[in-house]
């Protein structure tokens, strides 16, 4: 079996841009107060990293782990927290970051975890969403790139813990069905 090959989708220039224009458009939403960003990890710490220097307001990062995905392709439909946040978020303003939106499932759980705790609101933002393959319906406040119905490694996305240090949003293709 030959080595999957990878197809550049969103270059690097592409996304540093895009994460740029996010972080003014988020600054302007968010007048006054600390935001606390809320990473998904693994797959948002760069998308997080670099958002959160594009934020000229002030911040606090925290982070949470869902299991849904494992080594495969696509969810299993079941969600595990497997890291919780360390701060409190009552009252608080809070942007979930996240790498991609998927099927929903992922943040519907998240948004319903974080709803309980009473933070003054909840909303997210995604670098990548893929709409055709949703579930359960998400409402994104910022969004990075539209993407079609492939599967991507890179910038943080990865398959079985491979690729996530590409600097470029790729497909994966040669051997593997798109997700």
């Amino acid at each position: 079996m030959s080595p999957p090959a990878l197809r550049v989708l969103i270059s690097e220039q592409q996304i540093q841009a895009r994460v740029a224009e996010l972080g003014a458009q988020i600054d302007a939403d968010y007048p006054g107060g600390t935001l606390h960003l809320v990473g998904i990890l693994k797959g948002a710490c760069f998308f997080l990293a670099d958002l959160a220097r594009a934020i000229r307001r002030e911040t606090v990062i925290d982070f949470m782990a869902i299991a849904s995905y494992g080594k495969n392709k696509t969810t299993s439909g079941a969600v595990k927290l497997t890291k919780d946040l360390d701060l409190p978020v009552e009252g608080a303003d809070v942007l979930l970051v996240e790498d991609i939106v998927d099927s929903g499932v992922t943040l519907n759980y998240l948004i319903h975890s974080l709803e309980t705790r009473k933070p003054r609101s909840v909303r997210i933002a995604a670098l990548l969403d893929k709409p055709e393959r949703r579930i359960r319906p998400v409402e994104l406040a910022y969004r990075g790139f539209h993407i079609p119905d492939e599967f991507v490694v890179g910038y943080g996305l990865d398959f079985a813990e491979k690729y996530r240090n590409l600097r470029d949003v790729c497909v994966l293709e040669g051997g593997h069905k798109g997700a």
